[in-house]
């Protein structure tokens, strides 16, 4: 009991409390302590996820590039800076469904990025006539997009289009004579 009885007076020396109260306080203070701790992340929040490997696409179309935009849960979120494709899935909040740049996943976002654009007419990979100045904001974000995701692909022209993406309309008669000529 000589412990006991020195821990109990002990407390009531240093606290001025009695030694019920003190203990009451000490477990109402580990109750709120716990509760708070719990409204805000737990340990197995500080754990990494996996993260999935990217998946490697190769060559795509802009039309092919536009299924990755984010309506599809299972695919990944792409967007395309001077042709080259990257894998942005990581940020999700940002690029993902109601996430601020979502309108520009599934395209090569080019001339919006450099002119800091979010008008739909600006979605294009097209950057003639851009200033030097925005060149430079495209080559910022060219470097972001480099250090921060992989990169899974690249945007080529669809087969029936010209260099700055209008689309050519062949008939039957023109394409068999195309194709004879690169026979012969």
């Amino acid at each position: 009991m000589g412990i006991y009885s020195t821990v109990m007076d002990a407390v009531t020396e240093t606290t001025g409390l009695s030694p019920t109260e003190f203990f009451t306080i000490l477990a109402m203070m580990v109750v709120v302590y716990k509760i708070v701790c719990g409204m805000f992340l737990g340990p197995e929040d500080f754990r990494q996820k996996p993260q999935k490997e990217p998946v490697q696409l190769g060559d795509v179309t802009e039309a092919e590039l536009r299924a990755y935009d984010g309506s599809d849960p299972k695919k990944p979120l792409l967007i395309a800076i001077k042709g080259q494709i990257y894998d942005v899935s990581s940020s999700t909040m940002f690029y993902g469904r109601g996430g601020s740049y979502s309108m520009f996943t599934g395209r090569d976002a080019s001339r919006a990025l450099a002119m800091l654009s979010f008008k739909p007419e600006d979605l294009t990979g097209n950057i003639q006539g851009l200033s030097a100045e925005e060149l430079g904001v495209l080559e910022d974000w060219e470097y972001k997009f480099m250090d921060k995701y992989p990169k899974v692909g690249r945007v080529v022209p669809a087969p029936n289009s010209t260099e700055n993406g209008d689309e050519v309309h062949i008939h039957d008669k023109d394409r068999n004579r195309l194709q004879q000529q690169q026979i012969g």
